[in-house]
């Protein structure tokens, strides 16, 4: 089966959520100066495109990325298409996810937008605290979305965060899922392996199931 690549592509100038560092990448040796190979330097925040949060990222004495089992960002998941009119994720949008689902992806209006545009926009869609409590009470293991953060709060108490990471589940950011219809997939991602992680940059692929 065909994979749909629903990663943000690195590059320099594209969206960062405020406050974290932007992505930078130049040419450290270059073929067309007379060197002889191409090489790049790279700086960038470990929450950087699509990259995912472990428990360490909120939670003291939190699991690092390099920590968590790989097997939690592999394996059977779920696209969830949000109406476009909503402006949060909600326990409502839940109800129709099959039992035992062990991980889900929020496809929302973000991602329509991200097609568009690669500008950060703060009126992005998010997942509620509500929601998260029904994520952590149906054990789903890993959750997704289509914004750089999967939390709007002004209050910056983070409860979202909070909920899912500690109670173990892990978080997928910065996903554009725009040519991915709701229902089953196969997830395929991995993050990079940063000892004592705090985020790790990914690439995340689906196969239709």
């Amino acid at each position: 089966m065909r994979a749909i690549d629903v990663s943000m592509p690195l590059e320099v100038g594209m969206a960062a959520f405020p406050g974290d560092p932007d992505f930078e990448c130049e040419r450290a040796h270059s073929l067309d100066r007379g060197d002889p190979y191409n090489l790049s330097r790279l700086a960038l925040g470990t929450h950087v495109g699509t990259h995912l949060d472990p428990p360490i990222h909120f939670i003291p004495g939190g699991a690092t990325i390099d920590r968590v089992d790989p097997e939690v960002f592999n394996g059977r998941c779920r696209v969830v298409r949000v109406p476009d009119h909503a402006d949060s994720v909600e326990p409502e949008h839940l109800r129709r996810i099959p039992p035992r689902t062990p991980r889900v992806l929020f496809r929302t209006r973000n991602s329509e937008r991200w097609a568009r545009s690669d500008r950060f926009f703060p009126d992005y869609v998010a997942v509620s605290a509500a929601a998260a409590k029904e994520i952590v009470d149906r054990g789903i293991r890993l959750v997704g979305i289509d914004s750089l953060s999967i939390e709007r709060d002004s209050t910056r108490t983070f409860p979202t965060h909070h909920e899912l990471l500690g109670h173990g589940t892990i978080i997928l950011e910065g996903l554009c899922l725009a040519r991915a219809s709701p229902g089953p997939y196969d997830l395929r991602c991995l993050p990079l392996r940063i000892k004592g992680g705090d985020g790790g940059p990914a690439r995340a692929l689906l196969y239709p199931r």
